[in-house]
């Protein structure tokens, strides 16, 4: 089963919203819109209990994340 954290980002080159597993070097999947890639990149992370990450299209920076499976550090209620 692949692991590694899931990020949907934006390729300028290619003109479209793709998903990378960290230590993965070619995308997992391709969309035309952030909310298909970002859907995409989130079942992708829950399949595997793994961390989604999405970036922003601008400058690239980690604007979401989600966290699934077993989080660490989960929040006190």
């Amino acid at each position: 089963m692949p692991t590694g954290d899931v990020h949907t980002m934006w390729d300028d080159e290619k003109g479209d919203w793709y998903n990378k597993r960290e230590g993965n070097s070619n995308a997992s999947s391709r969309h035309e819109t952030k909310a298909e890639a970002s859907a995409r990149g989130q079942d992708l992370a829950r399949n595997t209990g793994s961390e989604w990450l999405g970036h922003r299209k601008d400058d690239n920076t980690i604007n979401e994340r989600n966290t699934y499976g077993d989080d660490p550090y989960p929040p006190k209620n």
